[in-house]
């Protein structure tokens, strides 16, 4: 019983002993710890797929370009900048292959050695050299465009880390020809001055790239290029040969005359096309580190000056124009001497009666202001801005100014009589060189250009074609003939006698005017501007050439010092041109009169007596001088080209009402056609289908001139014999209506 009794309680207790709850249990236990596992795997696989989203999706760009950076190293490589050629072909600026030298500084195993061979041989300080190495892992510049002896030197020392980047770099192979005018280059290759800084959008091209790739440790692993794009090249209307004559000329001037600067402009006055330019200083742009910034500038555009007499030319082309007076009207110059509100002003030397041709000739300051008088303030005010001063020109060269020219309303009472003799009035030689070429374009005023076009860098011939500018008529052709016939006796009777040409007709006026001193206020008694405004030949101008001397030392007038160095470009320029002789190079009274000129005294208003009035001995010798120093052709063309001046100033009525400018009538200029070369090329003016000139050497003046007709050409008969010589040459094509001009000898 006791056992019985007993089981049931162990029965009990094993009832009360049943297993523990699934909670507790092992594997309960593991079960929860997967379970936590698991939500755990989930969260961080959710977490790091989001990341991936974020990093691969989201910020995809953002990161790719951060790789790229880090990664390589971009370099921009210059562009060969496009030629500048003459125009005939000639290269003034051009661009040829070099080498930079450039640095991987992480694989520079001793810095400090290879430093300092390099500073030796770049001759530059090794601490400017160590901190450009110091300053980058991956690249750095060491030097820039060097020389090919330099690039070799480095090249043989083989220094580790240290490479080669072929680049471009700009030239100038004629060296300081036209400097001011090219302009030139920064270390980038950017135009900064001149035509290189005016067409630099052009010119420069599309800049290529070099890819540097490297690694986590910026170690250089490779490059790629992208090779870039050439720029444009551009042709010039100037000629190299005609700017050498100038440039030449223009520092025979400077040393003899120690004058601080000057400028010689050369014009074609029909088309506006500038064949030369020349300043000094000037300075070779191929090597520009330290020069003054006074040389680097262009005087001819930039510059101003009081044009002094050479703007009596406006005053009397207006009185003229207005018919306020006649080149025979006798003025009287009251001996000297005019008040203008209280300022007496006073010619160099006293004349009594001069007529208006006499006032151009003699330059009487008293008898332009009188001209200037009947003008009045508004009129003459139109006239000086019809001819362009006090607004730029418009030529392609940057930095150009407008001039200094105050508007009628701002001027002082005493202001007309100082603007007419060209004293209160700033201008450019630019401007000048236009207004004179209008006179000889028979009143049609061309804006100047130097730039014949542009041209994408092909390997074949291209042809650009000169488009001059809109022109306008000033004044009438009646009017523009008679100033021309003034000017023409300025350089043959007036202060213009060194001008005279051999063989040649010319014209012009000179000028003399007192530097303005800032620190005074008042102007200078011992600084000149001395200037000549002229163009050859007279009935056909061929050229105009304006030269301006600052400052000359001791002889300071205009026909003393400016007017033979128009004489000695003009002569030299018309031959080279192969312009035909209009007068007879043996004339003995031209010779006399240019003889003459070297001793006389030919400052502005500096007769040769009290009265503008010759002696009677004298007029009948200046009567004969004019009749045989204008051969017969020649007074033909001016007879003819008088009645045709004035047929068309029958059919040009200016109306005073509307003078604001004076009336422009459109004129539809010629167009010049050149052929522009691949590199290495040449640049050719197309005349056209004009006649070859006709190999006339050896023959007789009759068999000459038949051989002539057969070839459409007409001659100028020089002569009499044989023919020794001819111009232009046999064999040249000449434009249409040129004349050959035959010497012939017994």
């Amino acid at each position: 019983m006791a056992e019985e009794k007993s089981q049931p309680q162990r029965g009990a207790r094993a009832t009360s002993s049943s297993p523990k709850s699934p909670s507790s249990s092992p594997a309960a236990r593991t079960r929860t710890r997967i379970y936590i596992f698991g939500a755990v795997l989930c969260a961080w696989m959710l977490v790091i797929g989001g990341r991936l989203v974020a990093l691969q999706v989201v910020r995809y760009g953002e990161l790719s370009q951060r790789a790229a950076r880090q990664q390589l190293r971009t370099v921009e490589v210059s562009p060969r900048r496009g030629i500048i050629y003459d125009r005939n072909g000639h290269e003034l600026a051009m661009t040829i292959n070099v080498e930079s030298v450039f640095a991987v500084p992480s694989e520079i195993p001793d810095p400090a050695n290879t430093v300092g061979l390099l500073a030796r041989i770049l001759k530059v300080e090794p601490r400017e050299v160590l901190a450009r190495i110091e300053g980058s892992r991956s690249f750095v510049w060491i030097a820039r465009k060097v020389e090919p002896e330099v690039s070799d030197r480095i090249r043989k020392l083989n220094l580790k880390g240290v490479y080669f980047q072929k680049e471009s770099k700009r030239f100038y192979p004629k060296r300081e020809l036209a400097a001011q005018v090219l302009g030139y280059v920064g270390v980038d290759d950017e135009g900064l001055g001149g035509i290189e800084r005016a067409f630099e959008e052009k010119l420069k091209g599309r800049a290529g790239k070099m890819l540097i790739s490297v690694d986590a440790r910026q170690r250089w692993l490779g490059r790629v290029e992208k090779q870039p794009e050439p720029g444009n090249n551009v042709v010039l209307t100037i000629d190299e040969k005609i700017q050498y004559i100038a440039e030449r000329e223009l520092g025979r001037a400077i040393e003899q005359t120690k004058s601080e600067a000057g400028t010689i402009v050369v014009q074609n006055p029909k088309t506006g096309e500038i064949l030369a330019l020349a300043n000094w200083p000037t300075f070779n742009p191929n090597a520009i580190r330290g020069v003054p910034n006074a040389v680097l500038k262009n005087r001819a555009v930039t510059d101003v000056h009081e044009p002094g007499s050479t703007f009596k030319i406006i005053t009397i082309a207006a009185a003229l124009e207005e018919k306020l007076t006649t080149p025979e009207e006798v003025i009287d110059c009251q001996n000297g001497s005019i008040t203008i509100f209280g300022h007496k002003i006073r010619d160099h030397k006293p004349f009594g009666l001069l007529t208006v041709s006499q006032v151009m000739q003699q330059s009487s300051d008293v008898g332009t202001i009188k001209l200037g008088l009947r003008l009045g303030e508004q009129r003459f005010d139109q006239y000086i801005r019809a001819f362009g001063f006090g607004a730029p020109t418009g030529v392609e060269l940057p930095g150009e100014t407008r001039g200094m020219a105050k508007p009628a309303h701002r001027w002082t009472k005493n202001s007309i009589g100082a603007i007419s003799m060209g004293q209160e009035i700033g201008v450019s030689s630019m401007q000048l060189v236009s207004m004179v070429s209008a006179i000889a374009n028979e009143g049609v005023y061309v804006p100047p250009r130097i730039v014949a076009g542009t041209l994408p860098p092909r390997t074949t011939p291209q042809t650009v074609t000169f488009t001059p500018p809109e022109a306008k008529r000033i004044i009438t052709p009646l009017t523009a003939v008679q100033i021309r016939k003034m000017l023409e006796d300025t350089v043959l009777f007036g202060t213009g006698k060194k001008a005279i040409l051999n063989g040649y007709t010319s014209a012009g006026k000179t000028g003399t005017a007192q530097k303005y001193d800032p620190a005074t206020g008042t102007y200078s008694k011992w600084k000149h501007i001395a200037s000549f405004g002229g163009f050859a030949p007279v009935n056909k101008p061929a050229v105009t050439i304006t030269v301006m001397l600052d400052s000359p030392t001791g002889e300071h007038h205009g026909g003393e010092v400016a007017a033979p160095v128009f004489a000695r470009v003009a002569q030299q320029v018309l031959a080279y041109m192969n312009v035909p002789h209009d007068t007879d190079v043996r004339n003995p009274l031209r010779q006399k009169l240019m003889a003459a000129a070297k001793t006389e005294d030919l400052s502005e208003g500096s007769p040769d007596r009290l009265s503008g009035e010759p002696a009677e001995e004298e007029a009948e010798a200046l009567t004969a001088t004019q009749a045989m120093v204008m051969p017969v052709s020649a007074s033909k063309d001016s007879r003819a080209q008088l009645e045709r001046a004035k047929v068309l100033a029958a059919t040009f009525k200016p109306d005073p009402k509307k003078l604001t400018p004076p009336p422009v009538a459109r004129v539809e200029p010629p167009k010049v056609e050149m052929t522009a070369p691949p590199p290495n090329g040449t640049v050719v003016l197309d005349v056209g289908s004009g006649p070859m000139a006709p190999h006339l050497l050896g023959r007789t003046v009759r068999a000459a001139i038949e051989a002539a007709q057969d070839a459409g050409v007409e001659i100028d008969v020089v002569g009499t014999g044989v023919a020794r010589s001819q111009s232009p040459l046999p064999g040249q094509r000449v434009a249409a209506g040129t004349r050959v001009v035959v010497h012939f000898a017994r």
